[in-house]
C-alpha cells in the first residue's frame, strides 16, 4: 500500500538526518503522534502535509516519492 511505502521512505530520510520523530515533527510543526502514524503508514495524509515533510527533509516532492 502506498501509505506504507511513503512512511518507510520518510523514516529512511529522517533517520539519515539523525533526527528523532519528536524533533522532526517539532521542526515541521506537526504533532508527534500524527507524524508517527504517517511513518507507520496509518494515515492518508494531505498533499499539504506531504509538502511540509518534504521541505523538512530538504528534498523535492519527486525525490520523496522516488522508487515508490
Amino acid at each position: 500500500m502506498i501509505t506504507n511505502k511513503i512512511g518507510i521512505r520518510i523514516r529512511e530520510l529522517r533517520n539519515q538526518m539523525g533526527l528523532s520523530q519528536e524533533k522532526f515533527a517539532k521542526k515541521i510543526g506537526m504533532d508527534r503522534t500524527y507524524f508517527a502514524s504517517v511513518e507507520l503508514g496509518k494515515r492518508n495524509i494531505s498533499i499539504v502535509n506531504i509538502e511540509k515533510i518534504a521541505n523538512g527533509l530538504n528534498v523535492s516532492l519527486s525525490d520523496l516519492f522516488k522508487d515508490i
